[in-house]
């Protein structure tokens, strides 16, 4: 197989729940070898979330192919010399324990980087190691509302906390942008890098518009389901056979098309209710709903021949079950076996492809299924380190 980017890079990485397995998953599929270190006996708490996947939590499932379970307990007093041999063959160590954690444990970013000027550290957090929130608890629900992410998400009468963990996803990817750049310095440098992530400073940088929107425009962005505060039409329609089709119509170049494809009205766009996008979105509730009794009329393929005849935007609001079988990723092979616990599993292929390197699909790991294999490679008696009760 060709070689991969991230080949002979090794990652240690303390790690649970998703914002750092995330960020190492994605290291991994580029060819790092990541040695995950988990809590004997339990291990990484995601692996507990649930059990759909056969057996398995969907979220380890998700974020931990690819990767070597290694189990200690790092509070035993064997476990700083065994953290120390492994950090000492690493060229990146990941961490999202609680801030001061890492500290007590002889594994903060300062202590390991003293003796190892080359290395890499990452350390991912709720809130970041300073400030009056440090300590807070930070599970990605709690991060959505302190951010204003629930605020902006939902309807007009109900917030709503965005489907997917948007904070810990976040999180993970600025981990994994920012430990690439950290790598790239040191090939030009040989200087190791300190690196410190929050979900909190991650989803801040997420909320951007509606920050700006706030900041400058003096009101928040209203909640509007699918709709937008500063479009129209821009949403979910549906056309007579209740078929759910969304629209993004953004300019007024768009709208000329919408109104002469679409709902054959090509008098609107000199109907000075509709004409401007601001007079759109001040007369949204009569525009939505003269665009509605127009669709009543169609079938969603009459709708959708119409608004790709005008290459007008639009797409399917399709449930979870049609995106299993969405003809873009099963035209384009976007699916493949990875090997796990309990035998291989169809997963989705990372997004980045890369011409001729195919990417790393390594199995996902069951709890230490490599602590002994990795103890005895670093040198260390893995059958006496298990009887000490370290692994």
């Amino acid at each position: 197989m060709a070689s991969l980017p991230l080949d002979g890079v090794t990652v240690v990485s303390c790690e649970q729940a998703v914002a750092a397995p995330l960020a190492t998953r994605h290291l991994a599929d580029l060819g790092a070898r990541v040695l995950k270190i988990e809590r004997p006996g339990s291990g990484d708490f995601a692996r507990a979330y649930d059990e759909t996947v056969r057996g398995l939590s969907s979220h380890f499932v998700w974020l931990n192919r690819s990767k070597e379970s290694v189990t200690l307990d790092l509070k035993h007093e064997a476990a700083p010399e065994v953290m120390g041999r492994l950090i000492d063959g690493a060229d990146v160590f990941v961490q999202n324990f609680a801030p001061g954690v890492a500290e007590r444990l002889g594994l903060g970013a300062a202590a390991l980087r003293a003796t190892r000027p080359g290395l890499i550290t990452c350390s991912i957090s709720g809130y970041g190691s300073t400030g009056p929130y440090r300590d807070a608890k930070a599970y990605d629900l709690l991060i959505q509302s302190e951010a204003g992410l629930v605020s902006v998400t939902g309807t007009a009468d109900e917030p709503a906390k965005s489907g997917i963990p948007a904070a810990d996803i976040g999180a993970g990817m600025y981990a994994y942008s920012g430990i690439l750049s950290a790598l790239f310095h040191r090939e030009r440098t040989g200087e190791g890098t300190e690196l410190e992530v929050s979900l909190f400073d991650a989803l801040i940088e997420w909320m951007g518009f509606p920050l700006y929107y706030t900041g400058f425009g003096g009101t928040p962005p209203p909640r509007a389901g699918t709709s937008h505060p500063a479009i129209a039409p821009y949403g979910t329609f549906a056309a007579g056979d209740g078929t759910q089709l969304v629209l993004a119509v953004q300019n007024d170049r768009e709208w000329a098309a919408f109104c002469r494809h679409a709902v054959g009205r090509p008098e609107w766009t000199s109907d000075e209710r509709f004409a401007t996008g601001s007079a759109r979105v001040a007369h949204r509730a009569e525009l939505e709903r003269e665009i509605g009794a127009i669709f009543a009329t169609l079938t969603g393929e009459e709708l959708a021949a119409r608004l790709s005849e005008g290459r007008i935007a639009h797409a399917r609001r399709r449930e979870l079950p049609e995106v299993l079988e969405h003809p873009q990723l099963t035209e384009r092979d976007r699916f493949a076996e990875v090997g796990s616990p309990v035998g291989p599993l169809r997963m989705t292929l990372p997004p980045v492809t890369v011409p001729g390197r195919p990417p790393r699909l390594d199995p996902i790991p069951a709890l230490g299924e490599h602590t002994d294999a990795v103890l005895t490679e670093f040198g260390f008696d893995a059958a006496d380190l298990r009887r000490r009760g370290l692994s």
